[in-house]
């Protein structure tokens, strides 16, 4: 991953509800927007913000089903995404 796409995915999880909202399609795997409105207390409209924002830093795919579109996250990016984490802190032993 490039230095724009971790900062797009920090910036991406920077706000609590998207931080739930991927802890709970972890959880369950795939989901639509409605079940989501249903689990948190915003507005349908609220949630598709999030769900584009997440989107849009490749952490949550969407696949459109008839009129509904159902969420999962994105397994690659999110593994992609550990290591990063995880070579900060093997880059934090060396430094230390």
């Amino acid at each position: 991953m490039d230095t724009e796409q971790i900062a797009t995915i920090f910036k991406a999880l920077g706000h609590p509800t998207r931080v739930k909202i991927v802890e709970h399609l972890i959880r369950i795997n795939t989901c639509v927007c409605g079940d989501l409105v249903n689990i948190f207390p915003y507005a349908q409209s609220t949630i598709s913000q999030h769900l584009k924002q997440l989107k849009a830093a490749g952490i949550v795919c969407g696949e459109v089903e008839g009129p509904k579109t159902y969420f999962c996250v994105d397994k690659a990016v999110l593994n992609r995404f550990k290591d990063y984490i995880n070579s900060l802190s093997d880059n934090e032993k060396e430094i230390g």
